[in-house]
């Protein structure tokens, strides 16, 4: 075990902890749900710290991480990987910045998460799944189903589409404007679908939620006339998958995938789908080209009179 000499350095660990998470937002500009899950790792490495007399920087070492990531043993292989993250990115902040004279956690390394493939509705699901929303001009089936074609028409992320303004869409240019993680904008055309369905609620269902409010300016609404918040977005494509008998798990996340796989299977460059998902890598988009690889598969080894099987 690892002792702390000195009663003067206490805090130390504390403070630097601070000073790591003000880098992530500020310097970084990730998002406050992003930090707030690195807080909640670092908080849960400080305590494991302490219980072994450990509380300055300056005295970590390999030993101190290695019995950490022991102590994560029986959670998933996703949580594990993100703590241990978490920890090697704080340390290594602080080595660069000259706060300590080495990295301990240098030759620390995550578990490997197993890649899986994301889920994917067919183009009838997605068909089924919206229309499930209902017709006329009641201002939750307004809503909800513009919701949803924006979802699965621009493969936003469902706090991308919460956060929109009524400002970020352009009817006349047929484009939506998005801010994704580190608030990076990117500016998508919109479908005729999803067009039609964000005007019919810009003028049939948000004046009439709007009312009910103080004047938010987000352009989803609750029935309180807020913002409409990712936990009642979720709960509105849940329950379109119930209504639509769709038996598979259904998410944000999941249309999303969909946007993307079907953008693939129609022709679309693997770089331009990068573009329009947002992703800063071209690596995490290439999952999706997987996906269209095992249809294609799936395809040729039932309808080929040759096909090995």
């Amino acid at each position: 075990m690892n002792a702390e000499s000195g009663g003067t350095n206490t805090e130390r660990l504390a403070r630097s902890v601070g000073q790591y998470l003000e880098h992530l937002s500020v310097e970084r500009s990730l998002s406050e749900n992003t930090v707030a899950a690195y807080a909640r790792d670092l908080a849960k490495y400080q305590a494991h710290l302490a219980a072994r007399g450990v509380s300055d920087v300056d005295v970590v070492v390999e030993e101190d991480i290695a019995s950490f990531a022991e102590t994560l043993q029986g959670l998933a292989t996703t949580s594990v990987a993100r703590a241990l993250t978490s920890v090697r990115s704080f340390h290594k902040f602080l080595f660069e910045e000259g706060s300590t004279a080495s990295d301990p956690a240098a030759f620390v390394r995550p578990p490997k998460i197993p890649q899986r493939l994301p889920h994917a509705l067919t183009v009838e699901e997605v068909a089924t799944l919206i229309d499930s929303t209902g017709s006329g001009d009641d201002p939750v089936a307004l809503r909800d189903r513009a919701l949803l074609e924006v979802l699965y028409g621009t493969g936003a992320r469902i706090s991308e589409a919460v956060n929109l303004s009524p400002d970020d869409i352009d009817i006349e240019e047929r484009s939506i404007r998005l801010f994704g993680k580190g608030r990076k904008e990117r500016i998508l055309p919109l479908g005729s679908y999803a067009i039609n369905a964000v005007n019919a609620y810009l003028v049939r269902a948000r004046p009439e939620l709007a009312k009910r409010g103080t004047g938010s300016p987000f352009l989803f609404l609750n029935l309180r006339g807020r913002q409409l918040s990712r936990q009642t977005a979720w709960g509105i494509i849940q329950a379109a998958a119930a209504r639509a008998h769709l038996t598979d798990h259904v998410s944000p996340h999941t249309l999303r995938h969909s946007f993307a796989t079907h953008l693939l299977q129609g022709g679309a460059d693997v770089r331009v789908v990068q573009e329009l998902l947002g992703h800063s890598s071209v690596t995490t988009t290439q999952i999706y080209t997987q996906v269209t690889r095992d249809t294609v598969r799936e395809v040729y080894v039932g309808a080929h009179p040759r096909a090995l099987t």
